[in-house]
């Protein structure tokens, strides 16, 4: 654990000065020590901050620890833009050090209550909100979020959308700036020709699993690749829910 909140200070601290965020002079603690203190709540202590904010001041980690609120503030006024930056750099990092090129695309879930107490929330109030997660055949209020990673399950970058947004509709909002000969496997429901032909153009190729009664047929060697490699988001996804 001790080894881990370094590095993730160290990360911190990199990715900062790579985009040239600078310290205020009067602050108590650095940017790179308030980012590290939210990372570590969500990564050791289920988004506790109050519980990662008293270990990391008890433990000598972070002496000039900041009161819960003052810590807050802090996190906030970084932006939200910080996150979108944070996770081009970390993609740029990933898709350098990919030699194969190829990527695997897909969605989970992210519910804020159960089927059942839909009226009762209120974080979202819209129908939108509502999604079915067919893997589990139920239905689910909130949102969703829609990755791409390398097939080493490495993430390069991720939206979020709606709960009722459809994965393909969701897919034509990711940036996808990719190298040329890159290749993206998907489930079924990213089957969409048109899309397929555009990324074709871009020398992109987008490969999702074939349904039956699909027009565009792949070999059985072509197909068990892309029933193979789309799997590892999956376990890029389980790794993100046992964080």
């Amino acid at each position: 654990m001790e080894l881990e909140i370094i590095a993730i200070y160290c990360w911190c601290d990199l990715i900062l000065n790579q985009l040239n965020i600078k310290d205020d002079w009067r602050s108590e603690m650095s940017n790179a020590e308030v980012l590290t203190a939210a990372i570590v709540s969500v990564r050791f202590f289920f988004g506790n901050f109050e519980n990662a904010r008293n270990f990391l001041k008890e433990h000598g980690y972070m002496p000039s620890m900041l009161s819960k609120s003052r810590l807050n503030r802090r996190l906030h006024a970084l932006g939200p833009e910080l996150i979108g930056d944070i996770q081009k750099i970390i993609g740029e990092l990933f898709k350098s050090t990919n030699p194969t090129q190829e990527y695997a695309v897909d969605s989970f879930p992210v519910p804020v209550c159960e089927n059942v107490r839909i009226f009762h929330s209120r974080i979202y109030t819209e129908e939108a909100y509502r999604g079915y997660q067919a893997s589990k055949k139920r239905y689910f209020y909130g949102l969703k979020v829609h990755m791409l990673v390398t097939v080493d399950g490495r993430p390069i970058e991720f939206i979020l959308s709606p709960g009722s947004c459809s994965d393909i509709k969701a897919f034509r909002g990711l940036d996808l700036d990719l190298p040329e000969g890159s290749v993206i496997y998907g489930d079924k429901a990213y089957t969409d020709y048109q899309e397929e032909d555009l990324l074709d153009e871009a020398r992109i190729h987008l490969r999702p699993q074939r349904k039956e009664n699909a027009k565009r047929r792949y070999s059985g060697c072509m197909e068990f690749i892309v029933n193979y490699q789309r799997k590892m988001v999956e376990t890029a996804f389980s790794g993100i829910a046992g964080v």
